[in-house]
């Protein structure tokens, strides 16, 4: 009987220490919600940031990029004004040019005053990069930079320049203007 009792003892010791299954049951459903709901938030934070970050990476590109196409932009528009400007400035220095070439004695002081002009000038377009185009005769037609005007017979072997009849200029490899060229067709020897 002694054994009995102490089982007994045991029992009641257990079932003292045990909480009642109900009771558990709750608590752990509870302990579940509070997981689940903490779960939740940290999948929903994990995705807030996951966008924020996306976003940012795309808003600082976004930048970037519209730096970059402004200072290209700018730097066209720039370019586009000096070749436009030096463009207009040809013309001006053609005349000059034909005003010095005049041999008139009656003109002599007005062509040192053209000279001097056309001197001036010719340090601005130096300074800005303009450079002349004047191919010699003999040279191979380049259709970039010579437009062929008309073909003509000289000694100069067939389809080579012949005569420039007028110069052309360009800047940075852009043809401002093309060289205007006679091509030869040759000679007229029917021998």
């Amino acid at each position: 009987m002694a054994e009995s009792e102490e089982a007994e003892g045991e029992t009641d010791e257990c079932a003292a220490e045990t909480p009642d299954p109900a009771t558990l049951q709750e608590r752990i459903e509870e302990i579940q919600e509070e997981r689940d709901e903490l779960a939740a938030d940290l999948e929903a934070a994990e995705e807030e940031i996951e966008d924020l970050t996306d976003r940012l990476k795309r808003k600082a590109a976004d930048f970037e990029n519209f730096k970059k196409r402004q200072q290209r932009e700018q730097d066209r528009r720039a370019e586009e004004a000096i070749d436009r400007l030096l463009g207009r400035f040809l013309d001006v220095r053609d005349n000059l040019q034909r005003a010095i070439d005049e041999e008139t004695e009656d003109a002599q002081a007005l062509r040192e005053g053209v000279k001097m002009t056309l001197a001036g000038f010719d340090q601005v377009l130096d300074a800005e990069g303009v450079v002349e185009i004047s191919p010699d005769p003999g040279d191979a037609v380049d259709p970039a930079r010579h437009e062929v005007m008309m073909r003509t017979t000289s000694e100069e072997p067939e389809g080579d320049i012949a005569d420039v009849y007028q110069v052309g200029y360009e800047r940075d490899e852009t043809v401002l203007r093309s060289a205007q060229v006679a091509v030869s067709e040759g000679t007229d020897d029917e021998e």
